[in-house]
């Protein structure tokens, strides 16, 4: 790290250490325009023929300096503390400072202002944004500095982009950003089921679990112990097919809650996946692959993309194989960009919903990432579903028109949409990563790319065909 010292700076006043005065060369009292020091770490010289400089209080330094702090050593005689500085003698009497946090610029304490000076009658927090940071030493510094801002705002750290959530009052606004900060509306997604649930009575083997040929795998793979990070609704803990699948999961929604479903999406979600009832219930397409239910949605099934992200995060952190996404967005996040690179580059396979437009060259985000595996919908003919988006930047299809799965109160409801197709996609990975556990999220997508099967009708024969699971076997042997 190179330190530059052209501008001055705080010194402790050494007489409350015990100590001479300081040389007047030394770089704390800015003669010496630069000095090499390894990270965060600098020497101060000391001599005992010179005045001592006029020193500063905290609240009136130089704001490019004012977060220089000493090393926290291991204590010895020679260690010295007044307040929050510490310093630690050295053999050739000089003192060893360690930096704890970075150099802040002016228009970043003018932010730090603004957020403690935010009145409460700015009106009632409506407004999300994100904030980012280029830096992780930046991030963390403003985190600690943001401590006792206004009870006004709401502010939540998502370590894994290096950002933060922003609740702001309606009449607030953002000042002017300093550079290596950026802004990013919290926007709202939705899951991507088309139509309203139907209630089912049928139980068993359902039709897309056949269509994928899932169960001519299973004397080889059940998906043991493979973990699959839902990001949806919740889970219904309760419901018999899904009480042996089920690991520990988390409620980002109401963190004092258990991640209970209250929607019904993410049953059905986690059923397609990994029931495990047979012959009284249902069965998934990776019966012993454990699912976790990350809640990040509410009861009407729309989240903020900040949730959507403290989600990856947890499922990177909780060491999970596959996060499914069964929900999208129609603008691009890059917030929620950089969230799925850090996941894919930890060996996490993400796998996305398309979406349910019926569009030809378009799908949704953030399936349509390249980190993702996008999963478009088929319906029992083998053709794609009608409200599923189709072309280019799809991967993969899967059965997602009608299917029956889990429900709440352990009833099955029938739904469709290409949330639906993604689930079969997530279990068929699941029964994959079990039988060959040393495969990345790129080799992940070629193999299921090169034993996809064409769809019914299909003119181009490199178009994205249908998801078959001993056909994605095979090719992982090859």
């Amino acid at each position: 790290m190179l330190i530059n010292f052209k501008k001055r700076a705080f010194c402790p006043n050494p007489i409350l250490l015990g100590l001479s005065t300081p040389t007047y060369g030394s770089p704390l009292l800015g003669k010496r325009e630069e000095r090499r020091a390894s990270p965060s770490l600098l020497t101060v010289s000391f001599r005992e023929s010179a005045g001592p400089p006029a020193c500063k209080s905290p609240s009136t330094l130089d704001p490019l300096y004012e977060d220089w702090r000493a090393i926290d050593t291991s204590r010895g005689p020679n260690c010295f503390k007044t307040g929050r500085w510490l310093y630690r003698a050295a053999a050739d009497c000089s003192y060893i400072i360690q930096a704890l946090s970075v150099r802040r610029d002016i228009n970043l304490d003018q932010l730090l202002r603004w957020l403690r000076d935010i009145p409460a009658s700015a009106g009632v927090p409506t407004k999300r944004f994100m904030l980012s940071f280029r830096r992780p030493d930046e991030y963390h510094s403003f985190l600690h500095a943001c401590e006792g801002t206004s009870p006004a705002l709401e502010l939540t750290p998502i370590p894994l982009i290096q950002s933060l959530s922003l609740l702001l009052p309606k009449k607030a606004e953002l000042p002017p950003l300093p550079e290596g900060i950026t802004v990013e509306k919290d926007s709202l997604i939705y899951m991507n089921a088309a139509g309203l649930p139907k209630a089912m009575p049928e139980k068993g083997l359902p039709w897309g679990v056949q269509q994928i040929r899932a169960p001519l795998a299973w004397n080889r793979t059940t998906g043991h112990r493979i973990k699959i990070g839902v990001i949806d609704t919740g889970i219904d803990h309760s419901h018999p097919d899904l009480k042996s699948s089920l690991g520990r999961g988390i409620n980002l929604v109401d963190r004092t809650q258990l991640p209970h479903d209250d929607n019904g999406h993410g049953t059905h979600i986690a059923g397609t996946i990994a029931a495990a009832n047979q012959p009284t219930g249902m069965i998934g397409v990776a019966p012993r692959s454990i699912v976790y239910a990350v809640k990040a949605f509410d009861q009407n099934g729309s989240a903020f993309v900040s949730d959507i992200i403290l989600g990856i995060e947890w499922c990177v952190r909780s060491g999970m194989n596959i996060i499914n996404m069964s929900f999208g967005m129609k603008s691009r996040s890059k917030s929620l960009h950089t969230a799925c690179i850090n996941a894919t580059n930890a060996g996490v396979i993400i796998i996305a919903s398309s979406g349910n437009d019926g569009r030809r060259r378009s799908i949704d985000y953030p399936a349509r990432y390249p980190q993702t595996i996008s999963v478009g919908a088929t319906n029992r003919m083998r053709r794609i579903a009608s409200f599923s988006n189709r072309g280019p930047y799809i991967d993969i299809y899967a059965p997602g028109d009608h299917i029956h799965s889990a429900w709440l109160k352990g009833k099955y409801h029938e739904m469709s949409g290409t949330s639906m197709a993604t689930s079969h996609v997530s279990g068929a990975v699941a029964l994959l990563l079990a039988h060959q556990p040393g495969l990345g999220p790129a080799e992940i997508k070629v193999i299921l790319k090169r034993s996809m099967v064409p769809l019914r009708g299909a003119k181009d024969k490199l178009a994205p065909g249908e998801l078959d699971v001993p056909k994605m076997m095979k090719a992982a042997e090859a």
